[in-house]
């Protein structure tokens, strides 16, 4: 995959198409070639605010890029890329499968519903090989059909009939990755609700620099109750979430813009490029210079492949993943 660094990252609901807004409930189906083989097969950087994309390659080969992570993998294998993921493909020419493109948020408040543990699922970027004895992944063809069906039918009901057989073909993504972690299934819907409220307060606000009050006063909650909720949902606390939005933020502008260090400090809200540079590495152990530097050296020389169910890794920490 060539290496390019646009100044601002495009944002598609699918690739070539203007972005729609975040709002609007949708899914949609196709097949990887009707998308990628009008651009030769290659899908060059950009991101998709509000959709989630799952591509099961049942044919060919590609070369991934998740945030700043780049693979190698070969059919047949499943690609999940969620919302707010800086992704790029390119596929060999005979490739083929399916791809579906669905609104993030809905389909997360289905899984909170019917299956809570699902939503990280939803959340984390996967590449993830599928061995041919999987028996798993013989049951991912006949959902991704009947996702195609529901999607060419328009009849009442078909956003419902689609984000639950959605939600069924996460539950395989999930079987197939290990990635359910042993914890009650039974969450606490209020308490996910209020994280959820939360992440989409800081989502908004991060750049302002708002003090903890702000967000615990639109929550209805004290800021030591906001950060005992946040340790007890997520593992850590409310200002650990408010920086990883931050740094997740500017360790995608380093290594898919062009933008100078200042002109990053000034757009995420930080006084001067000094303190910017304080606050990264303080993050991230490296300065802004060197992580740029480093992400782009490790993009051009990919991944020879990963084994069976490997996830790409997040760029920041678990808190936005």
């Amino acid at each position: 995959m060539k290496n390019t660094m646009p100044r601002v990252i495009p944002s598609y609901a699918l690739y070539g198409d203007q972005a729609q807004p975040g709002w609007q409930s949708s899914f949609d189906f196709e097949w990887i070639p009707q998308r990628s083989g009008p651009y030769n097969w290659e899908i060059r950087p950009h991101v998709h605010e509000a959709f989630i994309q799952i591509l099961y390659l049942i044919q060919g080969s590609v070369e991934v890029l998740l945030d700043n992570a780049q693979w190698r993998v070969a059919a047949p294998c499943l690609l999940v890329v969620p919302a707010q993921t800086v992704h790029g493909f390119h596929f060999s020419a005979d490739v083929n499968g399916p791809v579906v493109t669905a609104t993030q948020r809905p389909l997360e408040s289905l899984a909170a519903l019917a299956m809570p543990e699902l939503v990280q699922t939803l959340r984390r970027p996967a590449v993830i090989s599928l061995g041919a004895d999987s028996r798993h992944g013989e049951g991912l063809m006949p959902i991704f059909l009947a996702i195609e069906r529901e999607a060419r039918l328009h009849a009442i009901g078909q956003f419902a009939a689609g984000m639950s057989l959605l939600t069924a073909l996460f539950v395989q993504v999930a079987r197939l990755g290990h990635a359910l972690a042993p914890a009650p299934l039974a969450l606490n819907l209020r308490k996910t609700a209020q994280i959820e409220k939360f992440r989409a307060l800081v989502n908004d606000h991060f750049k302002k620099h708002l003090p903890m009050a702000f967000y615990a006063g639109q929550l209805g909650v004290t800021p030591g109750q906001l950060s005992r909720l946040c340790r007890e949902v997520l593992g850590c606390s409310s200002l650990a979430v408010i920086n990883a939005r931050i740094v997740h933020e500017a360790q995608r502008d380093l290594v898919f813009t062009s933008s100078s260090i200042q002109q990053l400090a000034d757009a995420l809200g930080f006084a001067d490029e000094a303190y910017f540079g304080r606050f990264f590495r303080k993050h991230t152990g490296l300065t802004p210079r060197e992580f740029r530097a480093r992400a782009l050296q490790t993009m051009l020389k990919p991944d020879s492949g990963p084994g069976n169910a490997q996830e790409a890794p997040a760029v920041a920490g678990t808190a936005f993943q």
